[in-house]
């Protein structure tokens, strides 16, 4: 881990967010180790609340297929692959969001990342379980991954732009997720580097989504990107998760610079989460950089 640190510390130098939280996990012996640096100093024991963004997508919906899959008929399978045909997403109104996208037709159509497609998708779940999303979807969470709106008094989190004139701190960054102000499932969720961590051995734990993702893989269309909801490595040579990774590899990115894969050849995951929306979110160069250097050294231990 040390030379991973110090490979953080050079690949941070070049960037406009001043907040990284990085964790290998192993699945095998059910351990990760995690580090955390925060304006180029390492904290002893990381604590800051990351804003999750999109991660939360994988983290809601797709925990609640891999436990209750009897709740999943063929048009919200499309929905959690992104193959609905919905729109990418837009300004949602406070008032009128759920009516505006149960509008919407669910029809099968090319893969096309959709935030609206993750709402709609929570909305057809509650309205088959009568349950609200929250309930269904959080048995597995550790006690560091919350809702933003539960964040712990006194707990820490780094900064992720400016909104209103103010600075985006402690409240979720995605503004149709901080207009709505309620549980939803395209983002909204907080975690530090450890609850991340050991909330997804224990979704390993509790419903064994290796293995659960493994059985579909063998029959995944090789230009499906989505399984399950998680985005999957279809280019190792060329990747986000970094060079040296399967083409058994599956996670998510989010939006705030925060990602997390799993390789099933390694039993290993990677999680990596930043504040890079900090100073502006166009450029996203160094994240790429950052995101790829890091996986590749992560895949290589």
């Amino acid at each position: 881990m040390e030379k991973l640190k110090s490979l953080a510390l050079e690949l941070m130098g070049d960037q406009h967010f001043d907040s990284l939280a990085v964790s290998v996990i192993d699945f095998k012996s059910k351990t990760f180790e995690s580090f955390e640096m925060s304006a180029d100093v390492f904290s002893t024991k990381p604590y800051l609340y990351f804003d999750l963004a999109s991660l939360t997508k994988p983290l809601t919906n797709s925990a609640v297929r891999l436990k209750y899959p009897e709740l999943f008929d063929e048009k919200m399978m499309l929905l959690l692959n992104h193959k609905a045909g919905l729109p990418v997403g837009g300004l949602l109104s406070k008032k009128t969001w759920r009516e505006e996208l149960l509008a919407y037709e669910i029809k099968e159509s090319p893969p096309l990342y959709s935030d609206y497609s993750s709402l709609r998708c929570m909305l057809e779940i509650e309205k088959k379980s009568g349950k609200k999303l929250e309930e269904l979807c959080t048995y597995y969470f550790d006690s560091e991954l919350v809702h933003w709106k539960k964040l712990p008094e006194n707990s820490f989190s780094p900064e992720y732009g400016i909104r209103n004139k103010k600075t985006v701190c402690g409240e979720v960054h995605d503004n149709n997720c901080y207009n709505i102000d309620e549980f939803i499932s395209h983002a909204g969720l907080f975690a530090t580097v450890g609850g991340l961590s050991r909330s997804l051995l224990n979704l390993e734990n509790i419903v064994h989504v290796n293995e659960q993702i493994e059985k579909l893989l063998s029959s995944q269309k090789k230009e499906d990107r989505f399984i399950l909801g998680f985005d999957r490595v279809l280019d190792p040579e060329n990747t986000l998760a970094g060079k040296g990774c399967s083409t058994k590899t599956f996670g998510h990115l989010g939006f705030t610079g925060t990602s997390f894969w799993i390789d099933l050849e390694k039993m290993r995951g990677a999680a990596i989460l930043t504040n890079a929306t900090q100073t502006y979110w166009y450029e996203r160069t160094g994240l790429t950089h950052l995101r790829k250097t890091l996986g590749e050294a992560i895949w290589k231990m």
